[in-house]
């Protein structure tokens, strides 16, 4: 992966089961399994690692919807995602988000 491009800070959330199945903001399904999230305006297919600064875990995530649409969230992640990062019970954490690829072709492809 390359450098990393942008840092980020501030409150995720997860989503999943009432929308899973649903077009997404990029015209994709939404798949509450897979390690997607959505973002209001990074591109779509963007890569970013999320870390959880309250247990150090991270997962990367590709931004395939829009969101957050709460106040102080940064962005709203998969089920899958979050249970990565240990926040399914609690549905929110801190956390630091770095961009580590733009939307290119290749990630598109993913």
């Amino acid at each position: 992966m390359g450098p990393v491009q942008v840092r980020i800070s501030g409150w995720a959330s997860w989503y999943g089961p009432g929308f899973h199945g649903n077009l997404s903001a990029s015209g994709e399904r939404f798949n509450q399994n897979a390690l997607t999230a959505a973002h209001p305006n990074l591109p779509f297919g963007t890569l970013v690692m999320v870390r959880n600064l309250d247990n150090g875990r991270s997962v990367v995530v590709r931004i395939n919807d829009r969101g957050p649409y709460v106040g102080d969230r940064v962005i709203d992640l998969s089920a899958a995602a979050a249970n990565v990062l240990g926040m399914l019970s609690s549905g929110v954490a801190r956390v630091e988000l770095e961009v580590i690829a733009p939307q290119t072709q290749e990630t598109l492809a993913r």
